[in-house]
């Protein structure tokens, strides 16, 4: 989680910033500390005899660069691909990794009492989630009442390739 102290609580305590995006209809987020930037979608080739979840590579500035898509992980329905891929800040890779997405929405702070971690995860209705992915769930007001905003877990999506 990228900790930043925020000036109303005179450092007593810490806030998640992430990047939201959407996937179908859905709202996600992964911690912005884990975004190296994000890029159009370019062509990506489909490799074979790779997993669903793994679209392809692309060419990003002269690297070579795995798409991911996340909606095999958390059971959105699946309509064409989005045209934006996060670039992920994995210095530990072999090779550049993105994230698929169809829209990148904002970049947001979140207090830690809006957020559910995944182990109260058990305790809402998830099912077309694997909780392995899942870093917790966010409360977001949206003015009629709250909205839900699945927190990614990349490391723990990445892990479950192997």
């Amino acid at each position: 989680m990228s900790v930043q102290q925020s000036p109303s609580e005179g450092g007593a305590g810490a806030e998640a910033q992430v990047v939201e995006f959407r996937l179908g209809e859905d709202v996600c987020a992964i911690d912005i500390d884990q975004v190296d930037s994000i890029v159009e979608v370019k062509k990506v080739t489909r490799i074979p005899r790779t997993p669903d979840s793994i679209e392809g590579v692309m060419d990003l500035r002269g690297e070579t660069t795995a798409i991911i898509d996340p909606k095999e992980f958390l059971s959105v329905s699946a309509d064409d691909g989005g045209d934006s891929v996060l670039v992920l800040d994995r210095p530990d890779d072999k090779q550049r990794i993105g994230i698929r997405v169809d829209e990148v929405l904002d970049v947001v702070s979140y207090a830690p009492d809006q957020v559910d971690d995944s182990d109260d995860l058990e305790n809402l209705d998830t099912r077309g989630i694997r909780e392995k992915v899942a870093r917790g769930i966010i409360r977001k007001p949206n003015g009629d009442g709250l909205d839900l905003v699945v927190w990614v877990d990349v490391d723990r999506m990445i892990n479950s390739l192997n």
